[in-house]
């Protein structure tokens, strides 16, 4: 497997994360989005969409985290990362969605830059990022309070956490205040002293500053 990705980018890091915790091989090929390396022709040919990441395995180029998260699962079913039960699923992949459809999105670099460009300063650029994370967390943090035991969901990480970290991390970027949240930041702890996340984390990645 190689994965082609960028050490402070949310996705990738939830990829990694993933491939982590399933104990894979994989070998990075980083791409460095600060340079543009995402559109070069070389990139770009590799996955039209110029995101990262994207997982080369089996020759064939898996793109989207969500669906490399699914693939994962379907194709390397150890360690679970969905419950058992079609309910419990449904709550991890809703918790997921939280994260990856209504929050990351609207604070990601392209999204920034856009704002940014609309004549937004540094400071409303970070406030309108803390916004939806704020909105998020409140309503994360109440599921996990009804869901979890330890992790997101259950007393074992899922994809739920795979999401979460990386948020966590970004938030802290923003300056975000993260004392509303007791849940998620005991699972963030957690998460700190657990190898699979300490592995994945954008610090210990080979293209980190």
């Amino acid at each position: 497997m190689i994965l082609h990705d960028y050490w402070r980018s949310g996705t990738s890091y939830r990829t990694r994360i993933a491939l982590n915790l399933k104990g894979l091989d994989y070998r990075q090929a980083p791409i460095d989005l600060r340079t543009g390396a995402q559109k070069s022709g070389a990139y770009l040919a590799l996955n039209p969409q110029g995101l990262v990441p994207a997982l080369e395995v089996d020759g064939q180029v898996l793109t989207q985290s969500p669906a490399i998260l699914e693939w994962l699962e379907e194709t390397h079913p150890e360690s679970a990362l969905l419950p058992r039960d079609a309910a419990g699923r449904a709550v991890v992949r809703a918790m997921s969605a939280l994260i990856g459809c209504d929050v990351h999105p609207l604070n990601n670099l392209r999204v920034l830059k856009a704002i940014k460009a609309l004549g937004a300063d540094q400071d409303a650029s970070d406030q309108w990022a803390r916004q939806w994370i704020a909105e998020g967390f409140a309503a994360l943090e109440a599921l996990v309070a009804r869901h979890g035991r330890g992790w997101c969901y259950g007393d074992q990480p899922t994809l739920a956490d795979c999401y979460l970290i990386p948020q966590i991390y970004s938030a802290k970027r923003f300056n975000t205040d993260l004392t509303p949240y007791p849940h998620l930041l005991a699972i963030d702890e957690k998460a700190q002293a657990h190898p699979a996340f300490q592995a994945a984390h954008p610090d210990q990645q080979p293209d980190a500053d």
